[in-house]
């Protein structure tokens, strides 16, 4: 495919000074709707962004495209200040780990690490120094001369890693790098790709589907849709303030409850009325509302109901038990739609009390705001 012209003109203030910035960025695979459109995102030196999102959402394809191994239909991408529009892959200079780590099983650990070297034509002593150098970083010193074949999945994955860095590259992608790993290694994994990534102190874009994985790790977090982006921000703001109900959703486990602006001020819904700031609504407008399941309280038969909030009697539809919490999910009468509180609680109860301040009316209920003058 040709790459179309992107945006006329320098790149953004942000682009010049960020590792990695993509602006504008359209793709579309031949005889497809699956892509990405109009992405805007950048990377700064250091910083760890992590992206996720449902299948097909184009979280790959960005990293394909960032990567050269696809050119984009408009847009650009800019590693290093430098717009890299035409530039295969080889030119690009970033550092890869898919999900298959493709090691050579006819090379040694060291010979694994220094293959990029080779092909750039570096002399074998120095790419051998280097990439043990690397493998000391990645805590296999000791494992240079072993086959790959020898070594354990969560070794292997290190190896992969002391690969994509050992060229010194503008950025590192990782796609979906700990997939193939179980889950003792993995926890234990996503330790040493943050080790290794501060240490080298690298600009680093990471796929996955884990959403844990993503808040954990990343230093901001990108949330992808249909091929757009809903939201990029701190994890903390991504679970606590979600732009949108999809990301609301997406993003941890959710309770969206459905509300009508009151005369007067609050929200009015099946479970009660909430006291919430509804400044700029009209009353009998529709509004959603977030609540995540930790913020429900449950309530014994002995627990007092003097907090501000609301309080109903629920009947228990299911209890799953998750050692630290339990996972319960409840009706309260004559409301069709579920809750889903998670609670330390171990002993029974009949009542729940949700909080005003558990209760967050979602963005895209609130008016928009109006444009800045001379913007």
């Amino acid at each position: 495919m040709v790459q179309s012209p992107g945006p006329s003109g320098p790149a953004s203030p942000a682009a010049s000074t960020a590792a990695v910035a993509v602006q504008g960025l359209g793709f579309r695979y031949p005889g497809s709707t699956q892509g990405v459109d109009d992405i805007d995102l950048t990377i700064n030196p250091g910083e760890m962004l992590v992206c996720v999102g449902p299948s097909g959402c184009g979280k790959t394809t960005l990293l394909r495209l960032i990567a050269g191994f696809l050119q984009p239909d408009r847009g650009r991408i800019v590693l290093g200040g430098v717009d890299q529009a035409g530039r295969p892959p080889r030119e690009r200079d970033c550092g890869i780990v898919f999900q298959s780590y493709a090691l050579f099983p006819t090379m040694r650990v060291w010979e694994n690490v220094a293959y990029p070297l080779r092909v750039r034509g570096v002399d074998r002593e120095s790419r051998r120094r280097r990439a043990l150098d690397m493998l000391a970083l990645a805590g296999l010193a000791d494992h240079a001369e072993r086959m790959p074949t020898a070594l354990s999945g969560g070794q292997q994955q290190r190896v992969a890693l002391a690969r994509a860095l050992v060229f010194e590259p503008k950025a590192l992608l990782l796609d979906e790098p700990l997939s193939a790993l179980d889950a003792t290694t993995r926890h234990a994994m996503r330790e040493e790709i943050l080790r290794i990534q501060r240490a080298r102190g690298i600009a680093t874009l990471m796929i996955t589907h884990d959403q844990d994985e993503a808040l954990s790790m990343g230093d901001r977090v990108a949330v992808l849709n249909g091929g757009r982006l809903m939201q990029c921000d701190t994890p903390q703001r991504l679970y606590d303030a979600p732009a949108n109900a999809f990301v609301a959703g997406f993003v941890g486990r959710a309770n969206l409850i459905e509300g009508t602006i009151r005369p007067g001020g609050g929200v009015q819904t099946a479970y009660g009325t909430f006291a919430l700031s509804t400044e700029g609504l009209s009353p009998g407008s529709p509004v959603t509302l977030l609540i995540r399941p930790e913020r429900i309280e449950a309530v014994t038969a002995h627990g007092a109901d003097s907090h501000a909030g609301v309080a109903r009697a629920v009947r228990i539809l299911r209890d799953d038990f998750h050692g630290v919490l339990r996972r319960v999910t409840v009706q309260v009468a004559d409301v069709d739609r579920p809750l889903t509180l998670e609670t330390m609680l171990r002993t029974p109860f009949n009542r729940i009390r949700i909080p005003t301040d558990a209760v967050r009316l979602l963005p895209e209920s609130l008016p928009a705001k109006p444009p800045t003058p001379g913007a």
